[in-house]
């Protein structure tokens, strides 16, 4: 059974994930804010671009104390050989348990939106590996992004209705800066 979409306020149950690298974490984690993204397959052309954008930057959020967490919704070996090297913490979710917590979805409709199209059209030109034909995990998964504060409270949230309406890398660091900001005065985001 699926959950309800998170919102602003509402708080995650902790767990404990385990990286491609085979570290486990902690999320929420006790010590940092964590940006935790939901991706779609392993080999995604509109995954992997956005991605690359966040591998160029991320020494710009853990700067800010940020930890940066994405999840797939394929597994560990069809992840390695595209994301196996990225800086940041990457997760398989086969199953989508923690893709049914956070209430992310997916969707058919979205397959007939044009800005699913153009997206990828723009992806596919851009695409560094070769582009599975039967993605692990299907094709039908959307994105989401979520801030999350050391005690698990959910800062921010943001469900995406096609595969690349996810938050940009200049909007995740702008939250975090406000979040952090917050954090240091003492104030509830």
């Amino acid at each position: 059974m699926k959950s309800s979409r998170l919102s602003p306020g509402d708080r995650v149950s902790p767990c404990t994930l385990r990286t491609l690298r085979g570290a486990a974490i902690a999320l929420p984690d006790p010590s940092a804010l964590v940006h935790l993204q939901f991706r779609r397959f392993a080999g995604c052309p509109i995954c992997e671009l956005h991605l690359r954008a966040f591998a160029k930057r991320y020494v710009e959020l853990r700067a800010l104390g940020v930890r940066e967490v994405v999840l797939f919704h394929s597994s560990e070996d069809a992840l390695r050989p595209y994301q196996g090297e990225m800086p940041f913490d990457v997760v398989a979710d086969p199953r989508r348990v923690h893709y049914d917590a956070y209430g992310v979805g997916t969707s058919l409709r979205m397959m007939a939106d044009p800005r699913t199209w153009r997206a990828m059209l723009s992806a596919i030109r851009a695409a560094e590996q070769p582009i599975p034909t039967r993605p692990d995990g299907g094709p039908l998964g959307l994105p989401a992004d979520f801030f999350l504060d050391p005690s698990g409270t959910v800062l921010d949230a943001k469900y995406g209705e096609h595969p690349d309406d996810q938050w940009s890398f200049d909007e995740v660091l702008e939250r975090a800066r406000r979040f952090t900001s917050e954090r240091a005065r003492g104030a509830t985001p």
